[in-house]
């Protein structure tokens, strides 16, 4: 049967067996901000060094940008579900070292750093694999508001994530806290293994014993692959450059708080928590909306909200936090609407045998492009004042965007594909 898209092998039975999986993703996703909160935090009490946190974060964000490719190569050959597997598994048994480095006293700093570099390996490929698999599960319809639903899962996160973290710390050791993780990612394992999750054409006729592609020929051919198709490279450098803009606005929100609106530690809770209270609500309104028909322009549309958002939030009077406050809530909702169609895009119009490559190398290059900007940003911010980042990102945000807008590669993203590979076989196993 040819295709161009694996949706069609899609049975009315889909909402239980994604769900299901789902379900166990999102526990996961609980036990691993929980962790990731537990050792920011024993980082921060135990050295009190910015430059020891600045080094955690970037052993946690390294391996996907240097993995992103190799990872998209490895989930478009292997079974996607065993990579899933695989991943969980690895970042369990890495959190286990360090219980029991914890349980004997034996916890360093550099111990920390391996198992987040660990972890954030494992992350490299388990993401795409569920980003992957998605599209073989899930109508192409109700990808959109599957992507809400994710965003909104994140949003919620997002805000129980650090008082729960809190409450766990004050309640058991470190220790303790990390064996959660070990528990959730058992939780998803386990529903893994009962699930059944369709493979693209190629990765079954590997496993039959035909098309001998070697690695790099996969990965040359992802390259080719998206070259290929103006919009969605396009749409890849768009990506990076929202990235480079908007990475240090992030990193610079707490100097906002306390240097320009003269807060502190209350005030940057309520921050976060107004942001996440954005994501959630944006996430609910995508899910139950859905998007234009033309999912691009809601995507459009999100990244010019999120530029005001920024905009707003750089801008106001000191003694106006209150209305700063509205620009982080735009921020958090926006986001949604930017990121969520941008995934249902590239989860229903991308070959399912190419998407684990597609999507590893857009997040290889967006992910790049946060330590360059940040590396930028610090002088221009030391120089110019801590709102110049805020004004000019935000600004260019809107501007890249709406240049964006008049480029018609972009804005027929969905319909200009086909230049990118010939028709897909499908070859799923029955549902």
């Amino acid at each position: 049967m040819v295709e161009n898209n694996p949706v069609s092998a899609v049975t009315e039975r889909w909402k239980g067996r994604f769900f299901t999986v789902w379900a166990g993703q999102a526990v996961s996703l609980i036990g691993s901000s929980l962790v990731q909160f537990a050792l920011v935090w024993w980082l921060t009490r135990q050295t009190g060094s910015a430059t020891v946190l600045a080094t955690a974060t970037l052993f946690s964000i390294l391996p996907q940008i240097f993995l992103g490719p190799f990872a998209g190569a490895v989930i478009d050959r292997v079974n996607r579900k065993t990579v899933m597997i695989v991943s969980d598994s690895l970042i369990a048994l890495a959190t286990l070292v360090l219980i029991y480095l914890f349980a004997i006293g034996r916890q360093s700093v550099p111990a920390v750093y391996l198992i987040m570099l660990i972890r954030s390996a494992c992350s490299a490929f388990h993401y795409p694999s569920m980003q992957a698999s998605t599209s073989l599960m899930v109508p192409q319809q109700q990808l959109a508001r599957i992507a809400g639903l994710n965003q909104t899962l994140e949003g919620i996160i997002s805000i129980i994530a650090p008082p729960l973290g809190a409450l766990l710390i004050s309640i058991f050791p470190t220790q303790g806290v990390l064996s959660v993780d070990v528990i959730t990612a058992a939780i998803a394992v386990g529903l893994l293994l009962v699930v059944h999750i369709p493979q693209p054409a190629k990765i079954l006729a590997m496993a039959e014993g035909g098309n001998k592609s070697t690695f790099s020929q996969d990965l040359k051919e992802g390259v080719k692959y998206m070259v290929a198709w103006p919009g969605l490279l396009a749409v890849a450098i768009l990506a990076m450059l929202i990235n480079f803009l908007l990475t240090p606005a992030s990193a610079l929100i707490p100097l906002m708080v306390t240097k320009i609106y003269q807060g502190g530690a209350i005030q940057l809770g309520l921050l976060d928590s107004i942001f996440g209270v954005g994501v959630i609500i944006g996430g609910l309104a995508l899910s139950t909306w859905g998007g234009f028909k033309k999912r691009i322009v809601t995507c459009m549309m999100g990244i010019i909200g999120i530029g005001m958002g920024i905009l707003i939030f750089g801008s106001m009077p000191s003694r106006f936090f209150t209305l700063a406050l509205s620009g982080v809530f735009l921020l958090g909702a926006m986001r949604v609407f930017a990121n969520g169609p941008l995934n249902a895009i590239l989860q229903a119009t991308v070959d399912p045998g190419m998407q684990g490559r597609v999507l590893s190398l857009i997040g290889a290059g967006a992910t790049a492009m946060s330590p360059l900007s940040l590396l930028v940003a610090g002088p221009v911010s030391d120089a110019f004042g801590i709102r110049t980042w805020f004004l000019l990102g935000g600004g260019a945000c809107i501007l890249v965007t709406l240049v964006a807008i008049f480029i018609p590669a972009v804005m027929k993203i969905e319909e200009n594909h086909t230049a990118a590979s010939e028709p897909v076989i499908l070859k799923t196993e029955p549902l």
